[in-house]
């Protein structure tokens, strides 16, 4: 039975109809103990739903339709490591990587700790070495600069993290991202840095992907060319990927190689040996912290009764206005400039978990699934789009996500920054009606310039500080919830085909864009032209 077709969906259906015109002001004067019954505490975040536009019985209905999708069932057949991966006919353990050393964590009767505790153990030793200056370049000069090149996955966890938590990481090393196979990212990236004090980390799985290996070869000349000996390679090089023989041919020591599994999807890989360069930067006890959220959110998540799980209250509550109230996209807002990062990489989280068109059967769905993910931090972010938020025409569900210490106490800063961050979530949900403007003395024909309708739905997400652990368990929250989604949905999450025809036709473009194929007959005749305008004009 498709999934629109159950009783469940249904009834909610149904009850939509029923409460879609309640207003939240009306709804929380009705009911004062609103909030408290709409409050929820776990692996160290709190979670307020309550300016939500749903009644208890909308939770009831929507924890039916979870059982219907046999949640319970689908979040133990992934953290027991069954295939749930069917389309790539893998499982989906990234909570392995989190999960204590000194525990075991066993798939078909194997445990996975001694290996995952080696390739930690061996990051640990590398990372030491590095940070400590023990490391030396070929020139026997200690490493100041590192650079991590990557993409997706491999680039964007990293890169948030580092951003999240940069008070917390070492300041005598530099540390550099780039993903883009567009010159100018490499180029600016390496701008004024010493080959001699600089090491790259090459993120790629397969050591084949197209733009990390441009990017790699690219680093490698410039390596090359400002220590005049191919035998620099090995000491301003290591690989974190599963394919020996590229690494070795590559120029990299495999002794110099950290490795993961194919049970580690790239967007859930941050805390494998994608993450090196973080546990370079933050140390290994600040890296074992993160790892210590992100294992307190998996442990909420299997353990915690439906009603009372965050992760799949937030789930609900994303179907609920994606696939009854319309809404086709989800701002995510975090306050405070460090997760400046934090909306793109949940964008990928997301977007690429959860974008399919196809159930699990093979069969084109027919109700939608993933929203757009976008959002920026604020205060930033109300000087910006927060208009079309307040009094536009599209409904756009929030996440508000804030912290009670300031990470860098200034004055009265944190409490200003705050006082905005529970403004916006009141003015959202109760607006500003006719009535009190004219109490205001509004002019009469500004008033409806000047009023807010209000009923906009936000849910508050709340920690003591940043660190280490709460942003393990934040992430964790939020992958944890795509999950949820997509067994709903009843999608598969953990592949991405949809990335693989445009990487196809690039591959079949690149050698008409070097002059080495003219192809002309395989090309519409839109991109014939374009084709034309770049040979002409590079």
């Amino acid at each position: 039975m498709k999934t629109n077709e159950k009783a469940e969906w249904l009834a909610l259906s149904q009850h939509f109809q029923q409460i879609k015109d309640l207003h939240l002001g009306s709804l929380f004067r009705e009911n004062p103990k609103r909030a408290n019954q709409m409050t929820l505490e776990g692996a160290g975040l709190y979670l307020d739903y309550a300016k939500n536009r749903i009644v208890p019985e909308t939770m009831s209905l929507l924890l039916d339709l979870a059982q219907s999708a046999e949640l319970t069932t689908e979040i133990e057949r992934m953290f027991s490591g069954e295939r749930i991966n069917r389309t790539e006919n893998r499982s989906v353990l990234h909570m392995a990587l989190r999960h204590p050393t000194a525990s075991p964590y066993i798939v078909n009767g194997v445990d996975l700790m001694p290996e995952v505790g080696g390739v930690l153990s061996r990051m640990e030793q590398l990372a030491v070495q590095i940070s400590t200056g023990q490391w030396l370049g070929y020139t026997g000069k200690p490493i100041k600069n590192i650079v991590n090149i990557g993409i997706g996955g491999s680039d964007l966890g990293p890169v948030m993290v580092y951003e999240a938590l940069k008070a917390y990481s070492n300041r005598d090393l530099t540390i550099h991202y780039v993903s883009n196979v567009d010159s100018s990212h490499l180029t600016e990236q390496i701008f004024g840095l010493n080959p001699a004090e600089t090491l790259f980390l090459i993120a790629s799985k397969t050591f084949t992907t197209q733009e990390t290996m441009a990017n790699a070869n690219s680093a490698k000349a410039w390596i090359l060319d400002g220590l005049c000996s191919e035998a620099a390679t090995s000491r301003h090089f290591i690989a974190i990927s599963t394919n020996a023989a590229k690494v070795v041919e590559f120029g990299i020591d495999p002794e110099y190689m950290l490795g993961f599994w194919d049970w580690v999807g790239g967007r859930y890989s941050l805390t494998s040996a994608i993450g090196f360069s973080l546990m370079i930067s933050l140390g290994v006890g600040n890296f074992h912290r993160l790892l210590a959220g992100f294992h307190a959110m998996d442990k909420h998540f299997r353990e915690t009764p439906h009603a009372e799980n965050m992760p799949v209250v937030l789930a609900l509550l994303g179907v609920w206005y994606n696939n009854f109230f319309g809404c086709q996209a989800q701002a995510v807002l975090p306050y405070n400039q460090y997760l400046s990062r934090f909306p793109a990489y949940l964008q990928q989280a997301d977007m690429e978990s959860n974008g399919k068109s196809v159930d699990r059967e093979g069969n084109p769905v027919s109700y939608q699934t993933g929203p757009v993910i976008w959002g920026e931090p604020g205060t930033n972010g109300q000087h910006a789009f927060f208009q079309l938020l307040h009094q536009g025409t599209k409904l756009v569900p929030c996440d508000f996500i804030g912290f009670a210490k300031p990470v860098n106490p200034l004055g009265d800063h944190h409490q200003k920054l705050m006082a905005n961050f529970l403004a916006q979530q009141e003015a959202l949900a109760f607006g500003k009606g006719v009535t009190e403007l004219r109490a205001e003395k509004i002019p009469e024909n500004l008033i409806p310039y000047r009023t807010f309708e209000g009923n906009r739905p936000s849910n508050c997400i709340l920690a003591e500080k940043l660190t280490p652990e709460s942003l393990g368990s934040l992430i964790a929250l939020y992958e944890h919830k795509i999950f949820v989604q997509g067994v709903i949905w009843n999608i598969f999450s953990f592949d991405q085909w949809g990335v693989e025809l445009g990487k196809q036709l690039a591959e079949k473009l690149l050698p008409v864009l070097i002059g080495e194929d003219k192809m002309e007959e395989k090309h519409d005749s839109s991109t014939l032209n374009l084709i034309n305008y770049l040979l002409r004009h590079q």
